[in-house]
């Protein structure tokens, strides 16, 4: 059985997309917008002994498997072809698949993961989040290259989710956008002291110097940003009031911040960890302080934050965790955080992941020249399987609004937000 045969039983001689392999088999649809291409026998074998999304991610980024074409569509694609497949069908299949001599042979060798993987994604989780774990976790996904990440995101630097003010709105107003509403979530002022952890390559803290006169320090445990954050804010004329420091978040020693903002951290913390470190932030803020919490969610707390044997876990955010909004205000409460305000920015999320996806088509030799062809390939599959996600509502990105209260209760908020969310 060819392997373009196997790929007819699954999904049926009508399948919209196109569909090659090595063997010279062909399916599908004649020069469709997306195509599939088998280069080796080993795709089949990372299909059998990691079945899901691993093995197929697997298989694409060792480039045991190519996909031509729009990378989101072919996933969606991938979604609508094979979700109705069930057991008894896949075992009919490879059972003739292994027919084969060439495909059992590959099936029967058990490969390596491709070398993008993170090596220690695999651990128990009881070990997970210690100071030096945490810094590799963080290096894994962030010191890739300064110049890959410009790249991909655009002069804005911003690695995190953006807000768009209108449809027509670029990636570039968003991110802009999307700063000036945590400033003005948190109603900065200038002569204001600022506190962003997990600061990425500094965009919060400059545009907090920038445009509200706030002196601000941001906080990584990725060297690299913090060298690129440093160099701009020097560029730009900001050291007088905009600082990055390579440092731990909990290491942090200053006190009596009027703000703190956290863009994109939580989803590193880990849930046992959750308690200490609101509770770290709470104690970092004046009374009447404000701190602002943006980070990926799930819509529900009813199955495991993390899946361990996952793509996400082992390539992109190892040890990355996520909790329902629920979770994370029931934890910003018992820190001693008030709650005033909660948006879910998940359609926000989906279109600033395409900005980024255009980004890294546009610069695709560029950006293979500079971090090799598996760690480009990992991010096209994976920014692309985070627009499905947020499209489908399997993870949302929620902003949520705590104050600090005074001895006496007083909030030091308006009686109506003064924001446009």
């Amino acid at each position: 059985m060819t392997l373009a045969r196997v790929f007819e039983e699954l999904v049926g001689p009508e399948a919209p997309v196109e569909f090659t392999a090595y063997d010279g088999s062909r399916a599908g649809l004649p020069g469709a917008d997306i195509r599939f291409h088998v280069t080796s026998p080993y795709a089949v074998s990372h299909l059998v002994r990691s079945p899901g999304s691993l093995g197929l991610a697997r298989a694409y980024v060792s480039g045991h498997l190519d996909v031509n074409g729009d990378m989101y569509t072919a996933l969606s694609s991938v979604q609508e072809l094979f979700g109705e497949v069930d057991a008894a069908t896949k075992g009919k299949i490879m059972r003739e698949v292994l027919k084969d001599p060439l495909l059992r042979a590959a099936v029967s060798r058990k490969l390596d993961p491709p070398p993008q993987e993170a090596p220690f994604s695999r651990v128990p989780s009881w070990l997970r989040h210690s100071k030096s774990r945490d810094a590799k976790a963080i290096s894994h996904h962030y010191d890739v290259s300064n110049t890959f990440y410009e790249w991909v995101l655009g002069p804005s630097m911003a690695y995190t989710c953006a807000c768009y003010p209108s449809e027509d709105a670029t990636l570039e107003d968003a991110q802009y956008f999307k700063h000036d509403l945590v400033a003005k979530k948190l109603d900065l002022k200038p002569g204001m002291r600022l506190l962003d952890v997990g600061c990425g390559w500094g965009g919060m803290v400059m545009h907090a110097a920038k445009e509200y006169g706030v002196k601000a320090l941001g906080v990584t445990l990725s060297k690299q940003q913090a060298e690129w954050a440093q160099k701009a804010i020097a560029d730009r004329g900001l050291s007088d009031l905009a600082e990055v420091r390579h440092l731990d978040y909990r290491d942090v020693t200053e006190t009596s911040f009027d703000a703190v903002s956290s863009i994109g951290l939580t989803e590193h913390i880990g849930k046992k960890n959750l308690p200490s470190y609101f509770s770290f932030l709470y104690g970092k803020l004046k009374p009447g302080g404000r701190m602002l919490n943006h980070t990926i969610t799930r819509p529900d707390n009813l199955a495991p934050a993390m899946k361990p044997g996952g793509f996400i876990n082992r390539y992109v955010f190892p040890d990355g965790e996520l909790e329902g909004p629920g979770y994370i205000q029931m934890q910003m409460n018992d820190a001693g955080f008030e709650i005033r305000h909660q948006e879910n920015l998940r359609e926000h999320y989906a279109r600033t992941l395409k900005g980024w996806g255009r980004n890294l088509d546009e610069h695709w030799d560029e950006a293979v020249a500079e971090v090799g062809e598996g760690t480009a390939r990992v991010w096209r599959v994976y920014m692309a399987g985070c627009v499905v996600g947020f499209e489908q509502n399997w993870i949302q990105l929620h902003q949520t609004l705590g104050v600090k209260l005074d001895d006496s209760g007083n909030s030091f908020m308006p009686l109506r937000p003064t924001w446009a969310s």
